[in-house]
């Protein structure tokens, strides 16, 4: 934004900070409702939905303008845009990485590749997104130049809007996931849900996973600030901004190594393990998070001493990818049967991000409070790696396994425990929707066997004829 900071009575840093904090809202607020919509609606509405949120508002927010051609005006219908963009970036969550999920349990689906696809499908394409979307405004500027700043950030968010229309067109032709078919309590009215059942059974795992996310997202996003120290230090306050925007890329690309590999590791070791074991080793070796760092801040985060810095923040990225990044999602999409995996998933996510909007505003308190000089700098790192600890021993004695077919398992884990508890089973399942599917199979089965009884009479016919 430093192209309006000759705008007169506006305040940048003011705005800066209301977008980070709308988009957080943003997203938590789509967690939430649309957890609740993906079950009582359906994924697919869930998913469609939170594709043209984002798209109508990142179209609004390349074209915003403030009346008169005000900036302030323009600012704050940016705010608004990025808040609602939020709602759709939060709705994907509850609804596009559970349907990716339990798509990985279908009969036709590898044996020993479900976790696999599930953090290819959703944490894998998220760390793609961060790096596409760091280089995109380097390509624009890299043609358009450093005068043309404007057509730059418009058109990096007008370029945002393809990938989600593009998706739209293939989710409208998209149908439910056949476990949410099976599974579902959408036709379960409200006096009869079973919520205090589902309290009873889930409220351990729930918090565990939900705190374990909060932690993570309370160091990870606030250490951020963290790349900052390489960029400064390796180029100078007065680089280019293609340098800079050049090195925003190579450090968004330290996320890939840790969440391919751990996608290829998570079948073998299993979720639960590795998450545990990844968050240890990011405890001991990560960035600023590490206990090796902590000691060795001063050291390392010098000009003759920058690669090594640079070698422990991205392998601090890597690991968290690896374990938590990947995991997180894994566990929370396959922890709870079909029935409320939404909300669940939602919910769960939600106080992720809550935690990550915590950290943002808290870490700058706590970096406060440290006596200025080297203990100031490397203070936080022994409180993240604390945090990393804590995090690891939550993940391995509070939160259950997943194992292959663990969804399938756990649904039928869920009806037996419904039945004894009084329940009627018979409720669960959108029987109605099934019957005019299976009907249209049916009817469509008919029309080839018509068809083909056809062809047959039309080849016979012309072989008499040929006789």
């Amino acid at each position: 934004m430093d192209i309006y900071k000759d705008t007169p009575g506006l305040n940048l840093k003011h705005y800066s900070t209301t977008f980070s904090s709308l988009a957080f809202a943003g997203t938590v607020v789509g967690m939430l409702i649309f957890g609740l919509l993906a079950d009582r609606i359906g994924r697919k509405f869930g998913m469609i939905s939170a594709t043209f949120i984002v798209f109508v508002f990142a179209a609004l927010s390349a074209g915003a303008y403030g009346a008169g051609g005000s900036v302030g005006g323009m600012l704050a219908a940016l705010s608004a845009y990025r808040f609602l963009i939020g709602i759709g970036i939060g709705a994907e969550y509850p609804a596009g990485a559970v349907a990716a999920a339990e798509n990985t349990e279908d009969p036709g689906i590898k044996s020993g590749t479900q976790h696999m696809l599930v953090a290819l499908a959703t944490n894998t394409m998220i760390d793609w997104g961060f790096v596409i979307s760091a280089f995109t405004p380097l390509v624009l500027l890299w043609i358009f130049g450093e005068n043309h700043l404007r057509i730059v950030w418009r058109g990096s968010l007008a370029l945002g809007t393809i990938p989600p229309l593009l998706v739209l067109f293939w989710r409208l032709r998209m149908h439910e996931p056949e476990r949410f078919r099976k599974e579902s309590m959408k036709h379960v009215g409200w006096k009869d849900y079973p919520v205090w059942l589902i309290v009873k059974r889930y409220w351990l795992r729930f918090a565990a996973i939900s705190l374990v996310w909060f932690i993570y997202d309370f160091i990870a996003y606030p250490f951020g600030i963290y790349s900052s120290t390489i960029t400064t230090t390796i180029i100078g306050d007065s680089a280019p901004l293609t340098t800079s925007l050049g090195w925003n890329v190579v450090i968004n690309l330290f996320y890939m190594p840790g969440c391919i590999i751990g996608a290829v590791l998570v079948d073998r070791v299993k979720p639960r393990m590795l998450m545990t074991i990844s968050l240890l080793l990011q405890a001991v070796f990560g960035k600023g998070t590490g206990f090796a760092m902590s000691g060795a801040y001063t050291y390392f985060a010098t000009p003759a001493h920058i690669a090594g810095f640079t070698i422990m923040y991205g392998l601090f990225l890597s690991f968290g990818e690896m374990g938590p990044g990947n995991c997180t999602m894994i566990l929370a999409s396959k922890s709870s049967p079909t029935a409320f995996r939404g909300v669940f998933y939602g919910g769960a996510a939600a106080i992720g991000k809550i935690g990550a909007l915590a950290g943002t505003w808290a870490f700058p308190a706590i970096i406060d409070r440290f006596p200025a000089g080297p203990k100031q700098d490397s203070g936080p790192f022994w409180i993240g790696s604390g945090l990393a600890v804590l995090s690891a021993l939550i993940t391995f004695f509070f939160i259950p396994e997943v194992s292959e077919d663990h969804m399938t398992n756990e649904d039928s884990k869920f009806r037996e425990y419904l039945t004894a508890n009084g329940f009627d089973v018979s409720l669960m399942g959108l029987k109605y929707e099934g019957m005019i599917e299976s009907h249209i199979a049916k009817d469509k089965a008919e029309v080839e066997e018509v068809v083909r009884d056809a062809s047959s009479e039309e080849n016979d016919k012309k072989g008499t004829e040929t006789v």
